[in-house]
Formats: C-alpha cells, structure tokens, sequence
C-alpha cells in the first residue's frame, strides 16, 4: 500500500472495499488520489454493514450526500499520532471531527473506534475505523 495512491490502494485492499465502490460512485477517488497528505479515516466494510441495508441503499444512491459523507472522512491537513488523544480537525466536508482516547485505544467523534491506525500509502495516512461518520447536521 505504501507505494499505490490512497484510492488506489483502498481498491486493492479487502477490509475498505465498501469504502473503495463508494469512493468511486462519489467520483471521489481520483480527487484523492491527486491529493498530497491527507489523513483519512478510512470505515472498514463492518462499518458499512453496520448500516441497514436501506440505510446502506439510501446513502448510495445520493450522490451529493455520500460525497458529503465520505469528504467527512478526510482531514484537511496534516495529523500527527500526539494529536490523536484530544485532536480536533476540519474536514473537507468543512466540519470537524475529533479524536480521543490513549494507548492503542483511541475513537473518532466518540462513536468510530480506530481499528488499525497510521497505515501508509503513497499520499496518505490511513486510519480503518468501525463506524460510519456522520457530518453535523
């Protein structure tokens, strides 16, 4: 992975394939690819399964709103592992989202747990996560 552009790399990859086939309905995949350094908490298909299956259609089928979803995903600057226990961060859907928690424990919005963290590709940082975020209304 750490060679491949992060889309790319979600595409090859067993645990982001929901996020990878959402990624590319959005038209989100070559923008993050051309992207340079971005963290990105990446939801593992768990999280999306964890959607009802009309929850799961619903969101697939708008694609203004899985592209609002998804850009809630990525952060707009740099993230470094000291930031984590108490960070907050804008996204490039505009909104914030923040990390807490200590150790090899730590959660996004105090809902996703971090699952696997700081996982490299060639233009990102990749953090696999157990839930699905939710923009602020």
């Amino acid at each position: 992975m750490a060679k491949q552009r992060v889309a790319d790399a979600a595409a090859e990859s067993p645990q982001p394939a929901q996020l990878s086939s959402a990624l590319t309905k959005a038209r989100l995949d070559n923008t993050l690819n051309q992207s340079d350094n971005i963290p990105l908490f990446a939801p593992t298909n768990h999280a999306f399964n964890s959607l009802s299956q009309a929850e799961r259609d619903s969101l697939l089928k708008d694609p203004e709103q899985l592209k609002k979803v998804l850009t809630y995903h990525v952060v707009d600057d740099n993230i470094t592992p000291s930031q984590l226990p108490n960070g907050s961060f804008q996204t490039l859907e505009g909104s914030e989202l923040t990390t807490s928690g200590s150790g090899t424990s730590y959660k996004v919005n105090d809902t996703a747990d971090i699952v696997c963290g700081n996982i490299t590709t060639a233009n990102a940082t990749v953090c696999l996560i157990d839930a699905l975020l939710t923009p602020p209304a």
